[in-house]
């Protein structure tokens, strides 16, 4: 499950990234209004984790947009506000659930466990990918429970393409994922991990094709 946390306290968004990753999902943290109206226009996400109070965009706008856009993404909004109000503005204008601060990890959990059943989507640590099974807890590649023999650099690598499956990933976008925010190593760096992981997982009709100029994006083929 790939899930954008919207907040701008830092350390509130951290924790909340921190107990997400720990359950095994992908977490896209975004701090600004207007940046997250971007990436959910052009990244997108399975579930959204939006704070009302936000720079840029506040976080009605960015739902307006983002329900405009005809995205039904699942969002839950986050709210100091305790007005009754504020709260039906939010479901009016098109969150599936709000939870007022402060409020117990469990629970965000619990309300994102219910939203995913809702909207019948698999609020899990594991993936398959054809014969194969990802899981993201271990961060390893299973094959009937057995787990494969890989490289951590080609296991970043597929993570990263699993996250934005059926989408094109950028060189770029690989290389902070696999060598960190900040990294100065070429996009080239990422040319070995990528060739070495398709001949690994050709077999078992998953493939990794290239975009020229644009970057790579994960199929699997039906066999």
């Amino acid at each position: 499950m790939r899930i954008a946390v919207i907040e701008d306290n830092e350390a509130l968004a951290q924790g909340i990234a921190f107990r997400l990753k720990d359950r095994g999902h992908a977490v896209d943290l975004l701090y600004d209004g207007t940046e997250a109206d971007a990436f959910l226009s052009q990244e997108g996400a399975d579930l959204v984790v939006l704070d009302l109070n936000l720079a840029g965009m506040d976080g009605l706008d960015v739902l307006r947009a983002l329900r405009r856009r005809g995205d039904g993404t699942p969002v839950i909004l986050l709210t100091a506000r305790s007005e009754t109000a504020e709260r039906v503005a939010g479901l009016d204008a098109g969150a599936d659930d709000y939870l007022t601060k402060p409020f117990e990890m469990d629970e965000l959990e619990a309300r994102l466990r219910a939203m995913a059943r809702r909207k019948e989507l698999e609020f899990s640590a594991r993936d398959a990918l054809g014969p194969l099974v990802f899981d993201r807890t271990s961060r390893q590649l299973l094959q009937d429970e057995t787990p494969l023999d890989i490289p951590r650099k080609e296991i970043a690598t597929l993570e990263c393409l699993l996250e934005r499956r059926g989408r094109i990933v950028s060189k770029a976008q690989l290389i902070t994922h696999v060598y960190g925010t900040g990294s100065d190593a070429e996009d080239s760096a990422i040319e070995p991990h990528v060739s070495r992981l398709r001949k690994r997982l050709d077999p078992f009709g998953i493939k990794i094709k290239t975009a020229r100029g644009l970057g790579y994006m994960l199929e699997i083929v039906d066999t």
